[in-house]
């Protein structure tokens, strides 16, 4: 039981004893002194109401009924600072000076638990980092931030300032910068991509140039084999180059949707149309079903580019000889957020499937499921990362499903035109 459980059971035991005692006392004088015993019963009535108000008046006063404003404060925070501190949507945390936390904002609770209330701050943020800083604030020294990392149950990165009040209150606020954190890691990471990528070809025409200023001058054969081999890097870094330079315009453009009008069929067709030459070099066979127009909110140029994309991967990717099917559909949208109707488009190969724990990558730049094969067929791991931010300022999104060894399906869907909606 807690400690003002207890307060309110032994009042109301003392006011309990003092009313028996008053009745008590009540019945003695009407017997000895013979008063009627009405006017004994209503004076016992009126002692057992006395003691009935007072013990009620105690427990309200004890429960912090009657007192909302003793209540509302905390360790020499006021109501209204609690309120403030409440709503802020950061972490916030205030420990009193032996270290134990006196307040904790909601936002807080996904941090630190809904009882942390009490607990020493060590007990519920187990960081040496932290736990160090605390300790030099709470022994005189001045505000300080801290970086730390909590990596159950998913690994997040964290910032803290961490500074004392003139009431010799320790005052932490948190802010959770994995977003940030993660945002770095990858341009980190395109960055030694793209250079890699780059460095490669580069490095091939260099040596095939030096190669033929050198013993094969004269070679004719091998000056023409040599001249073929650096056509193909060249080839390679153009579209690596154009890609990049693709990727970064959508991404700058990424938060403006398109306001025009497309056909998803024709803009299909059209794409199918440019790639056969390529479906025929592998004796694949486009599908492309049978469709009424379905009409999108989009830009033509970007749509065509993100259906041209899918399509380059599943003749690259598919079986030789075997087929690639279009299909095309409409739908309600998923959710709430987004209402009406939306146009969705799948893709189906017959090649070598997707690994399970690959599918959730297939989007990140310069990802690759087989890299060897993926530059033999001149793949710039660029494609479905354009894809995807497309898709992301279309607001429409990519369905990946593949089974190893039957192929994969890849869906996009796309908002439906207001007109082409019913």
């Amino acid at each position: 039981m807690s400690e003002s459980g207890r307060a309110q059971v032994r009042a109301w035991r003392s006011y309990a004893v003092l009313g028996t005692v008053a009745i008590a006392a009540l019945f003695a004088v009407a017997v000895s002194r013979s008063i009627a015993m009405p006017l004994a019963v209503a004076g016992a009535i009126l002692v057992a109401a006395f003691a009935v108000y007072f013990g009620t008046s105690r427990r309200n006063v004890i429960g912090n009924v009657a007192a909302p404003e003793s209540a509302r404060e905390t360790k020499g925070l006021s109501g209204a600072a609690l309120d403030i501190l409440e709503v802020i949507d950061d972490p916030l945390l205030v420990l009193d000076d032996s270290g134990r936390i006196v307040f904790a904002n909601r936002a807080s609770k996904t941090l630190v638990g809904p009882d942390a209330g009490g607990k020493r701050i060590s007990a519920v943020l187990r960081t040496p980092e932290l736990l160090e800083t605390v300790e030099r604030i709470l022994a005189g020294g001045g505000p300080e931030n801290v970086a730390f990392s909590v990596l159950v149950p998913v690994q997040h990165h964290y910032e803290a300032y961490v500074a004392c009040t003139g009431g010799r209150l320790i005052l932490m606020r948190i802010r959770d910068v994995s977003a940030i954190r993660r945002a770095e890691e990858l341009r980190a990471d395109f960055v030694a991509n793209a250079s890699h990528e780059l460095r490669t070809p580069l490095a091939a025409i260099t040596g095939f140039i030096d190669t033929l200023r050198g013993h094969a001058r004269d070679d004719p054969s091998a000056r023409e084999r040599f001249l073929e081999i650096m056509s193909t890097e060249a080839g390679r870094m153009r579209r690596l180059i154009d890609d990049l330079l693709s990727l970064t315009r959508i991404e700058l453009n990424e938060h403006n949707p398109p306001a025009g009008e497309v056909d998803v069929v024709a803009v299909v067709r059209d794409a199918a149309d440019a790639l056969k030459p390529l479906a025929d070099s592998d004796r694949i066979r486009l599908d492309i079903a049978a469709s009424p127009a379905l009409p999108i909110v989009g830009d033509r140029d970007e749509v065509t580019q993100v259906f041209q994309n899918l399509m380059h991967n599943a003749i690259k990717y598919g079986r030789p000889g075997g087929e690639v099917r279009v299909r095309f559909g409409r739908t309600h949208a998923p959710s709430r957020r987004d209402s009406g109707m939306q146009a969705f488009v799948s893709i189906e190969d017959e090649g070598e499937g997707i690994p399970r724990e690959a599918i959730p990558r297939l989007t990140e730049r310069f990802y690759r499921v087989d890299v060897k094969r993926s530059r033999e067929r001149g793949g710039t791991g660029l494609g479905l990362a354009i894809v995807k931010h497309i898709l992301n300022r279309h607001r429409g999104r990519l369905q990946i499903e593949s089974v190893p060894g039957q192929g994969s399906i890849f869906t996009v869907f796309l908002p439906a035109a207001p007109d082409g909606s019913n």
